[in-house]
């Protein structure tokens, strides 16, 4: 392929990629002006339009997608090759980007991540925390960490994480005015903080289990968060009953901090894990990582 055509398709990739010619121009070091007049050059060779634009957004027309699906594997190769060469030197370098949730970087990484960053020095790792489901492929990540059951199947799994178990809680302040609930039934006598769901904008209904049955239940309070850590400070806070996994608030329960009611109850879901899609070329560095926090024998 010609220098100028390998150039156009790069710049027509980044563009699909950031859905904007102004953070691709600036991706790409070029000025929006410069990066414009390249993909009318493409369209004009090709004879095709490839991307439809509007004042606020840039998306690929039904051709531009098209060339995006045949010509994204390819680059996506050749980086890895380029990244690939790092093998030649004493350890894996470059930068690895992932989008979690709140709770698995102290879940998973606060304890793990220090030793794998004195390992591995060469290595840098960017955590972004989004509770949403993200589109991992469209915001450039190199992969995401989600609870095993609501990864998509055409993704592969790592499992990096032990199983986590839910926990009902609440403060002795509260306590105080209120008696413990014994039955799922009884939260609804109880003032509750609820967590705001960021992808469908609904209401979590707290999910609990008697036996093999499983259900949800909808409660009521007067504080609604979107994080798990003022959740768990409102807790302490005496504000109400919270739902969290349990390994975060342990060291408030061992403590007298948080009491923990509903014990039977609470559900225990696969761990988490590391997803990321089957088509990706991994580099070196995300190879070491994918080992390091791989938990094996699950």
């Amino acid at each position: 392929m010609p220098r100028d055509e390998f150039a156009e398709m790069r710049a027509f990739l980044e563009i699909t990629r950031t859905r904007s010619f102004t953070r691709a121009a600036a991706k790409l070091g070029v000025t929006p002006s410069a990066l414009s007049h390249t993909i009318k050059s493409l369209e004009s060779r090709l004879g095709v339009r490839l991307l439809s634009r509007t004042t606020r957004d840039v998306a690929p027309t039904a051709a531009g997608q098209r060339l995006k699906e045949g010509i994204e594997p390819h680059f996506e190769g050749i980086a890895a090759e380029v990244s690939a060469l790092g093998v030649l030197r004493d350890r894996p370098s470059g930068n690895i980007r992932l989008v979690c949730t709140d709770d698995s970087v102290d879940i998973v990484f606060r304890a793990r991540l220090p030793k794998f960053l004195s390992d591995f020095p060469d290595i840098k790792v960017e955590l972004v925390v989004d509770n949403a489901f993200t589109n991992i492929v469209e915001r450039q990540f190199d992969a995401g960490v989600r609870l095993g059951e609501s990864i998509a199947r055409d993704m592969v799994a790592v499992r990096i994480g032990a199983d986590v178990t839910y926990a009902v809680v609440g403060s002795p302040h509260y306590f105080a005015h209120r008696s413990p609930p014994e039955t799922p039934q009884e939260l609804t006598d109880h003032n509750c903080i609820n967590y705001r769901l960021p992808t469908s904008g609904s209401v979590y209904a707290w999910e609990l289990r008697e036996g093999a049955r499983e259900f949800s239940a909808r409660v009521e309070g007067q504080l609604t968060l979107n994080n798990m850590g003022p959740a768990i400070q409102a807790a302490l806070d005496g504000v109400g009953l919270a739902y969290l996994p349990r390994e975060l608030v342990l060291p408030h329960i061992e403590s007298g901090l948080l009491q923990e009611v509903l014990t039977k109850w609470c559900p225990t879901f696969q761990g988490y894990h590391l997803y990321y899609p089957s088509r990706r070329h991994p580099s070196p560095a995300f190879s070491a990582f994918v080992d390091a926090f791989r938990i094996r024998g699950k």
